[in-house]
């Protein structure tokens, strides 16, 4: 298996640890193509995080679109220089034409666009304060530069991340893999991650986050690597098995016996 280029861990290592540790995850590397989720080590935590908020909750073509819409609001010339194939923090795979040389408006420049101009570039109220937050937020050295980031553990960089308006503890994992390429990451709340888990071990269930972190032990220190091949038997499995999987168990709370007062303890 040859290596992905710029990881920052050695990836045979990783899935001979994680073969031996877990068989039916070592079926999934024997069948499956290759860890690669395409890290992009180019883009700071402040255009990763600004892609990120103009992707939520709409189609990666529309989101394309208003992406270089905003871009345009940089001040610099549109100059279209063809369609490249990007991948998003999510992982997805979009058809993207550049425009403006790439370049995003700088987080002085987001705090100076007045709402209307972003309104018209397809942005909702909620992601306009969010962009203005994440700006704000940067200058303040709250979000750190990729220099920065590189030296802060995981949790740090959640801590800081999730606190700008609208990125969650989601947004930060996917960062800290498709940015930073950090081993250890266990997304416990994807949807993918946790449905990938029911299809690899034969479970009618999607796992409780809580219980997908403990199983996830087994995997350290390259959960990362296990949470792509989820993925990938999420992807394989298809909508049709997948969709049939239920929701969570519902944890069966302990009630205890109830006793009746005591004699001391009536009252009168």
């Amino acid at each position: 298996m040859s290596e992905t280029p710029r990881l920052t861990f050695d990836l045979a290592a990783a899935t001979t640890h994680l073969g031996a540790a877990d068989p039916a995850l070592a079926k999934l590397i024997a069948e499956m193509r290759p860890f690669d989720p395409g890290i992009d080590h180019t883009q700071s935590p402040y255009e990763a995080l600004m892609e990120a908020i103009v992707y939520q909750s709409i189609s990666g073509k529309a989101a394309a679109t208003i992406l270089e819409r905003v871009k345009a609001l940089s001040g610099g010339d549109v100059k279209p220089i063809g369609t490249k194939r990007v991948r998003t923090l999510g992982g997805t795979d979009v058809d993207l034409e550049s425009a403006v040389n790439g370049r995003l408006p700088t987080p002085q420049e987001v705090l100076k666009l007045g709402r209307n101009k972003l309104r018209k570039a397809g942005l909702s109220g909620a992601k306009i304060l969010s962009m203005k937050d994440l700006a704000q937020k940067t200058i303040d050295g709250v979000v750190p530069t990729h220099e920065q980031a590189l030296l802060l553990s995981d949790e740090e960089l959640v801590d800081r991340l999730d606190s700008v308006r609208g990125i969650g503890r989601w947004t930060v994992e996917m960062f800290l893999i498709f940015r930073l390429g950090r081993p250890d990451v266990l997304p416990i709340h994807d949807l993918g991650v946790q449905k990938g888990w029911s299809v690899a071990y034969g479970k009618k269930h999607m796992p409780r986050p809580k219980e997908l972190l403990k199983f996830g032990d087994r995997w350290r220190p390259y959960r990362t690597v296990a949470s792509w091949y989820m993925w990938r038997a999420f992807e394989k499995a298809g909508y049709k098995v997948t969709n049939k999987i239920r929701p969570p168990r519902l944890k069966r709370k302990r009630i205890a016996a109830k006793k009746g007062p005591t004699r001391k303890g009536r009252k009168h």
